[in-house]
């Protein structure tokens, strides 16, 4: 008994240090793309105005941005202070991944499989993003191991710790929640080694999280439209796809799949929970992406600790020193990628916007009463936010927003509806607009478009990737 309790107390160090070690390495060098400027749009606000955000848009995402908020609020909004929640919560991961492992399926896979999970790009990638993928990891693991510990040695202690993690889960990703269908499947299977209240304690521990989440999803359900429109319905080869998506690396996503595969074959009957837990969310969520626009292959990174269990188990059919060599391995498989992904956050990477070069140039040349324009506002791009982030109250004025992101309740200010007299007062006009343009003007629609063209011309064109910024003047 104490010689198994003393390495499930040391066990976790190992992958949990490194994965410290590789997520913030660099953790600074990608720029804030689109999804983490929206982080610290709603971490900014006011507990008031975040409950209005949510009656608006992004719903699912408010118990995580209250949590921001609070963050922010002690750690500041660097790009590190954002992103660190995240980076501490994959490296937590890590080590309780490395305990479920010994749990479920014996020391050495438990820790090869924390290694394994430490060296993944995607780890670095959602430990290096402020967005509730790592956290939502982190709960699933937890909670899983919690049903473990439950359901070997029932006590009302570890059904309340069960039954507070899974709320946590929901509370941070509503997608994640998918992870009870193979809890389910596992209680079931396994009732008859248990007591026969099993399942029913199991189903009373979900009640905290039906009570919580009912009304959080009901409103979520009214903004799908809107928070998911730029969703396309899954495709058959959107499966093929997913492993390369979640580990950030098509190479070292084939290297985990294939070691997942041999590792179930080689558990048999014990493969059952981490194998559930891989494959029932990624099926759940493709079926519903087939009808509804859901799949987002990012939503399904909290499956990737359960993939590296079964890899884990398949590495200890060797010896210690040639499975390190083959987790160093994927590790070197996936080094331009972790290179990659701290020069940007955009997938594909080829997208990526330079939010910070704009905002460069726009301070460097600006002069006291100089305006901005933006097009398009209403965009994903965010392309107030990003020059809002970089450059703070020394931005220029934005000479059409009327009422700013806070007070609208939203993601995006609102404009004003007669644009040529909102600019009536501008001499010099920044113009940031998406994409590669050498007309920056032509590119601008409607009535905004029409008062630029009117009365501005264009006297210098700075294009930078993903973006375009211009210096109108009158």
């Amino acid at each position: 008994m104490g010689g198994p309790a003393r390495t499930g107390r040391v066990i976790w160090i190992g992958p949990a240090l490194l994965t410290l070690a590789v997520v913030l390495t660099g953790i600074d060098h990608a720029q804030p793309w689109r999804d983490e400027l929206a982080t610290w749009s709603a971490a900014s606000r006011s507990p008031g105005d975040l409950v209005r955000l949510a009656g608006t848009i992004d719903a699912a995402t408010s118990p995580y941005y209250l949590f921001m908020h609070a963050w922010v609020a002690v750690f500041g909004d660097s790009v590190t202070a954002l992103r660190l929640p995240a980076a501490l919560a994959m490296a937590a991961t890590a080590g309780l991944t490395a305990v479920l492992g010994q749990r479920l399926l014996g020391a050495r896979a438990g820790l090869l499989a924390g290694l394994l999970l430490a060296v993944l790009p995607g780890t670095s990638r959602y430990g290096q993003e402020a967005r509730p993928y790592a956290l939502a990891t982190l709960l699933a693991v937890l909670a899983t191991l919690l049903l473990v510990e439950a359901t070997a040695r029932p006590r009302w202690t570890r059904w309340a710790g069960y039954a507070a993690a899974v709320a946590a889960l929901g509370l941070t990703h509503l997608v994640a929640l998918t992870l009870l269908a193979a809890h389910a499947v596992t209680v079931l299977a396994t009732r008859r080694a248990g007591p026969p209240s099993r399942p029913l304690r199991w189903a009373l521990a979900l009640l905290p999280t039906v009570l919580l989440l009912t009304p959080l999803v009901l409103v979520a359900r009214e903004q799908r439209s809107r928070q998911l429109g730029w969703v396309e319905t899954a495709r058959p080869d959107d499966l093929a796809a997913l492993a390369g998506g979640v580990t950030q690396s098509g190479v070292v996503g084939g290297v985990l799949v294939g070691l997942a595969a041999l590792g179930a074959a080689r558990l048999g009957r014990r493969a059952l929970l981490p194998g559930l837990a891989v494959l029932l969310p990624v099926l759940l969520l493709f079926a519903a992406g087939l009808v509804v626009p859901l799949w987002v292959p990012r939503y399904l990174v909290f499956v990737v600790p359960f993939a590296c269990l079964l890899a884990g188990a398949a590495l200890t059919a060797v010896p210690l020193p040639p499975a390190l060599a083959v987790v160093a391995l994927a590790g070197l498989l996936g080094l331009p990628d972790q290179a990659a992904l701290r020069r940007t956050h955009e997938w594909p990477r080829s997208a990526t916007v330079d939010y910070r070069g704009v905002a460069r140039i726009v301070a460097d040349g600006q002069r006291p009463g100089d305006a901005v324009v933006y097009s398009p506002r209403e965009s994903w791009l965010f392309l107030d936010l990003g020059l809002a982030y970089h450059l703070g109250d020394r931005r220029p004025r934005d000479v059409l927003a009327t009422e700013d992101q806070a007070r609208r309740g939203d993601l995006w200010a609102a404009e004003c509806a007669h644009p040529a007299e909102c600019l009536g007062g501008a001499e010099r006009v920044w113009l940031v607009v998406a994409g590669r343009r050498d007309d920056p003007l032509a590119a601008v629609p409607g009535a905004k478009g029409d008062a630029l063209r009117a009365d501005f011309t264009v006297e210098r064109v700075w294009p930078r990737p993903g973006l375009t910024v211009a210096l109108l003047t009158r």
